[in-house]
């Protein structure tokens, strides 16, 4: 049985005034008119049955996903009480896919990625796929870089291990951090190395194994939720553990630590879309270089992204900047500042006036 974990808790910061707490990043239509989630679980349903997937969400966020993929059961919608990051995301999809059979593949997802030739993303899925069903490692793909790109963590390939459905799997040497530019070079210069997608496959049994060994408090923490499963106490008891857990990356807690992983080389189109500044990479641009939607009309304007959902905006004389109007919120940044977008947003956080806009 293959199971798909799609990860859909983030907030989406980096897309404001976009992306809101009622209406994150993820059930947002950021690259096509289909919302991010709604393509990720169109994406899998070739290999993936709609009562074959669950999606780990933030609280409050059931009844929209539901509306979005009205085919996937409510149950299958589960409601994280507070956010711990994706150790415990990945941990409680686990347990859940392992009630059903202890030995399902997990596929895990980021609900928010923009993932270009289908055909070669599912090629690729059923190769880790096979190597998840067949070994005891823990699998991952990795995208071969196609520039020196700071943010994102790297991997670098060690020994093939062997083919598996005709494609050759490699042992990972390392997981390395988000390096600087000149490092980045290094790694692309060296053919070692490949771009840390976020996207694991591996069976219930063995992740379980992995967080008992490297991330202990998780795994106590996840048996007294599976004990509770089913009961009238599983609410109370998953937001007892939830509140006690450490906000940890499944990448930090165990793909770092983890000495059984596994890659399969990927060569589709991938992007994290992290800020506003990835639509460069995947939108289409006018013949100054522009990106716009909506109502807009500008004059001597360059490089620029141009967002409007309500009324028009015009533009005059603006170079490499990001203009988002919403119907209640304007962003403007220059483009090589859109991480600080987050910043900006945990400030509107902390005014009591203005935390209504996130």
């Amino acid at each position: 049985m293959v199971k798909a974990v799609i990860i859909a808790g983030g907030r989406g910061e980096r897309f404001w005034p976009k992306s809101r707490i009622k209406t994150p990043k993820q059930l947002l239509p950021i690259a096509s008119k289909r919302s991010m989630l709604s393509e990720t679980v169109k994406r899998i349903s070739p290999l993936v049955k709609p009562e074959d997937i669950l999606i780990i969400a933030r609280k409050g966020l059931g009844a929209r996903i539901k509306k979005e993929l009205p085919k996937v059961p409510i149950k299958n919608i589960i409601s994280e009480p507070f956010g711990r990051d994706t150790a415990a995301a990945v941990g409680l999809g686990a347990i859940l896919a392992e009630k059903k059979d202890p030995d399902s593949v997990m596929i895990i997802l980021p609900a928010d990625h923009v993932i270009g030739e289908p055909k070669k993303f599912l090629k690729t899925l059923r190769v880790a796929i096979k190597a998840a069903r067949n070994t005891d490692n823990l699998v991952t793909m990795g995208i071969k870089p196609t520039r020196p790109d700071t943010g994102y963590g790297y991997i670098e390939i060690g020994s093939p291990v062997r083919r598996f459905a005709g494609s050759p799997v490699y042992w990972v040497k390392r997981f390395a951090e988000k390096p600087d530019k000149k490092k980045a070079l290094k790694f692309i210069r060296s053919g070692r190395y490949l771009w840390n997608s976020g996207m694991f496959i591996w069976r219930a049994s063995v992740i379980l194994g992995a967080i008992k060994k490297h991330m202990p408090k998780l795994y106590r923490g996840l048996l007294e939720i599976q004990r509770a499963l089913g009961t009238k106490k599983e609410k109370s008891v998953v937001e007892k553990v939830y509140r006690k857990l450490d906000k940890i990356s499944i990448d930090y807690g165990i793909m770092e630590k983890a000495k059984n992983t596994l890659v399969v080389k990927a060569d589709y189109l991938w992007d994290d879309v992290g800020n506003w500044q990835a639509l460069e990479r995947i939108s289409v641009k006018d013949k100054k270089g522009n990106i716009t939607k909506g109502e807009v009309s500008s004059l001597d304007t360059r490089d620029s992204i141009i967002l409007c959902d309500k009324g028009m905006v015009g533009t005059i004389g603006l170079k490499d900047l990001i203009v988002i109007s919403t119907e209640d919120a304007i962003l403007i940044c220059p483009k090589d500042r859109a991480q600080e977008v987050k910043e900006l947003v945990h400030k509107l956080g902390k005014n009591p006036k203005l935390k209504k806009y996130i």
